[in-house]
């Protein structure tokens, strides 16, 4: 099963993937881990990614993709793999596209968590004030102000790639605002009958 998560900040794309991999024993890739296990591998890629970081840049969407084609052949993703974060952009999917078709691979599914973007906001805020009175360190990414910025550089850049997979037939969304269970029941739904077609 190769899937892509996809949806804003927020939307559970993170509990939802490590419930897939518990359930499906397949990896959940994510290209910032990607990016930090290449460079300190000091692979060819991750050695390309470490001057182009180190010299304050953007990683390239060619490295990234590099990056991506080294881990898939990796023994823990032969099953298949979880892209989640990844990709953020058209020309990333493009790109994953055709390099998965080098390899003669394809995807199963685009997951998509529709949510309601505002009342992420007030999920946040929530998950925030319950690891304060836990005790527990509040992420840099549940201040309200920094969600806010990365909920609109997602619709800025990312919310473009939805359109793009499902012009291809390859999108399907599920209700992200119910529960975790709930969520998790309509997806395993989607996989079930994705995997009956396949």
């Amino acid at each position: 099963m190769r899937l892509i998560f996809l949806g804003p900040p927020g939307a559970g794309k993170g509990t939802q993937a490590a419930r897939l991999v518990e359930k499906h024993g397949i990896p959940q890739l994510s290209t910032g881990d990607m990016l930090r296990a290449a460079v300190a591998a000091e692979t060819p890629v991750g050695l390309k990614a470490k001057s182009v970081m180190d010299a304050g840049g953007l990683v390239s969407d060619d490295i990234v993709i590099g990056i991506v084609a080294d881990r898939i052949e990796e023994p823990d993703a032969q099953k298949g793999f979880i892209l989640d974060g990844f990709p953020r952009t058209v020309a990333q999917a493009e790109a994953l596209d055709a390099m998965l078709s080098e390899k003669n691979m394809n995807l199963d599914i685009v997951l998509e968590l529709d949510v309601d973007q505002s009342a992420l906001v007030d999920r946040i805020v929530k998950r925030a004030a319950e690891a304060k009175a836990n005790g527990e360190p509040v992420r840099k990414d549940d201040d309200p102000e920094v969600f806010k910025q990365r909920l609109e550089a997602y619709n800025r850049d990312t919310a473009v790639v939805a359109p793009y997979y499902r012009g291809r037939g390859q999108l399907k969304s599920v209700d992200g605002m119910k529960s975790i269970d709930e969520v998790s029941a309509q997806i395993d739904s989607v996989l079930d009958a994705v995997g009956r077609e396949v």
